[in-house]
Order: C-alpha cells, then sequence, then structure tokens
C-alpha cells in the first residue's frame, strides 16, 4: 500500500514538473518574441488605438502623435514633398485662394498620392525622384500629381454648374473651371489634370473637391471644415462614398511612412496639425 502510495505522489511530481516546465518555456517564448519585435501589432495608427482605446486616453494619444510625427518629419519621402511645395507654393496658394480652401488641405491630398507611389515604386524613388525632386505623375487609373480620375474632375466641373447638387458651392464660383470655346472637354480635362509643367489645376481640383464634399455635409447639418482627416478620407474614397454622418472617422488606403502604417485620413490630420511648412501654407 505504501508503495502504492509513492508511485502516485511521484506521478503527481512528474505531472506538476512538467506543468511547470511548459509554463517557464512559454514566458520565455514571449520574452524572445517581444525583444524582437515579433509581438508587434500590425495595421494603421487609428486601427491601433481603437483597438486599445487610445483615444479615451488624451495625453496618452498626445504622445503617441508626436512620436509619429517625430518619425515622418525624418523621411526622405518627406523631405522631396517639403522642397517641391516650397518650391511650387505660388501656385499652391493661388489654387488654394481661387477653391476657396486651406493650401495645408490641398496638400494632404496630394501628399497621400505621392507617398502610396513612393512606396510602390522604392527604386524609381531613389533614382528618379528624390535626386531630380519631382513628384511622381500618376498614369494607370489615376493621373497626374494628385491622383485625379477625369471622371472625377467632370463631377468636380459638374457639381459647380448645378444649383441642385448638394455639392454646389454658389454662384461666384460657377465659372471658376470653365474651359474655352472650343475645347474638347475630354482632352483638355486630361491635360489639365497631366501637365507636368504647370499644376495648377492638379491642385485647384483637389481643392474644389474638398470644397463641396464640405459643403455636401454642411447641407445634411455637419460640419467637417475642422476634420481634415475626414475630408482627406473622402477625396481618397471618392464622391460615391461621401456619405454624410455623426462620428465619422478617419480612413481610406494604408500609408506607410518611416515605418508607421496611416489611413490616408490619419497621414492628413498628422501633417495638417504639424509645423511643418506651416509659415508659407496656413491652416
Amino acid at each position: 500500500m505504501e508503495s502504492k502510495n509513492k508511485k502516485i505522489v511521484r506521478n503527481i511530481f512528474r505531472v506538476l514538473l512538467y506543468v511547470f516546465a511548459v509554463i517557464g518555456l512559454f514566458f520565455v517564448a514571449v520574452f524572445i518574441a517581444m525583444q524582437f519585435g515579433w509581438l508587434d501589432v500590425r495595421g494603421a495608427i487609428s486601427q491601433r488605438n481603437s483597438y486599445f482605446n487610445i483615444s479615451n486616453n488624451e495625453n496618452l494619444q498626445k504622445n503617441v502623435d508626436q512620436m509619429v510625427v517625430a518619425d515622418w518629419t525624418q523621411s526622405a519621402e518627406w523631405k522631396l514633398l517639403s522642397d517641391v511645395f516650397t518650391r511650387d507654393q505660388w501656385v499652391i496658394n493661388q489654387a488654394a485662394k481661387d477653391a476657396g480652401i486651406s493650401p495645408r488641405l490641398i496638400l494632404s491630398g496630394v501628399m497621400g498620392e505621392q507617398i502610396r507611389f513612393f512606396n510602390n515604386r522604392r527604386e524609381s524613388f531613389k533614382t528618379y525622384f528624390e535626386p531630380l525632386k519631382i513628384l511622381a505623375q500618376l498614369s494607370k487609373f489615376s493621373f497626374g500629381i494628385a491622383g485625379l480620375k477625369p471622371e472625377t474632375v467632370a463631377l468636380v466641373e459638374g457639381h459647380l454648374k448645378d444649383p441642385s447638387s448638394t455639392f454646389y458651392l454658389g454662384k461666384e464660383m460657377e465659372n471658376v473651371a470653365d474651359y474655352s470655346d472650343g475645347d474638347n472637354l475630354d482632352t483638355e480635362r486630361m491635360t489639365r489634370i497631366t501637365d507636368v509643367k504647370n499644376p495648377y489645376y492638379s491642385y485647384l481640383y483637389v481643392g474644389l473637391f474638398m470644397r463641396q464634399v464640405e459643403a455636401q455635409w454642411a447641407n445634411a447639418g455637419y460640419d467637417i471644415s475642422n476634420r481634415p482627416e475626414i475630408i482627406a478620407t473622402l477625396y481618397n474614397l471618392g464622391f460615391n462614398r461621401s456619405i454624410p454622418k455623426a462620428n465619422s472617422a478617419a480612413g481610406g488606403s494604408v500609408i506607410n511612412l518611416a515605418g508607421v502604417d496611416y489611413t490616408f485620413g490619419d497621414f492628413a490630420r498628422q501633417f495638417y496639425d504639424s509645423n511643418e511648412l506651416l509659415d508659407i501654407f496656413p491652416r
């Protein structure tokens, strides 16, 4: 009987030993994974903040935002964009004035399109765009420096002329994008948004699109004029995705810059709130 009891005790001890060994191996594995960053959460900033409920803690959110800003302002992509925008400040500010919108909002849309392109063409960025300090001209489904679609531009022009449209900006804006008599509209429209020597119309159409979605939301009772993350998200998604509603949030395509993922709207807000180029492109 005593031998049987000893056997039971030994078995229990052996089981406990195995359990503690497994637990120990688990904690060692977790420690190693943390050291090598294997447990880092992927996804855009707004997605991670939502998951961890960071947005409910304003101080913590501010610290996160400051760290992220410090990353992208040091990137090669931003250095190129900063140089080009500074060089082209007159035409950008003129387009913003004619569209009746902050130049900073216009740039938030153009920047997102450029960075997406640079991420997909890393070699071209390093060997061509960065040394020559020029912006990419998109030419597949969207065109020019702002990634504009001709059909989107046609809608912008149509809303300018249609008082019944929820996107209508008023009679004083009806002629801001007029063509000369006899112009082939399809041909001239494409020329406007792909002109490498004069990007005025690219910036103008971005500004007009943003003004028009602002007007649409205002007509529905929602003021998004101080929500650059929403305006940029809508620019990225298009008119058909602009559905006025309460509790809207940043979204759109994911942009990776300086090793950090942002949604299109996230990054727009980062730039808009930063002090980068604030002296020449005010809010």
